[in-house]
């Protein structure tokens, strides 16, 4: 996968289940080798949408919080449909 992103999407001011399903919409509409990339929140969205993402198909890689320093703050990820 490569390294930067296409898109972006930040999900932090949503709350499962919107935050898989503005996940989803966004990946589907990805064309070809575009890349997406996620900010979201530590907790069950962090759990839930990369696990859901995979579970659909999708590549998701670089799961890393935005400040290495605040382990509970917001994430980035990277997906990609393959």
């Amino acid at each position: 996968m490569k390294k930067t992103a296409d898109h972006f999407l930040d999900i932090t001011a949503l709350v499962c289940p919107m935050t898989f399903v503005r996940t989803k919409l966004a990946v589907e509409k990805l064309k070809g080798d575009q890349v997406l990339e996620v900010r979201l929140n530590f907790g069950e969205p962090l759990r839930n949408v990369p696990a859901s993402l995979r579970e659909h198909g999708y590549e998701v890689s670089q799961v890393q919080p935005e400040n290495p320093d605040v382990t509970n703050g917001p994430y980035r990820l990277l997906v990609k449909k393959i």
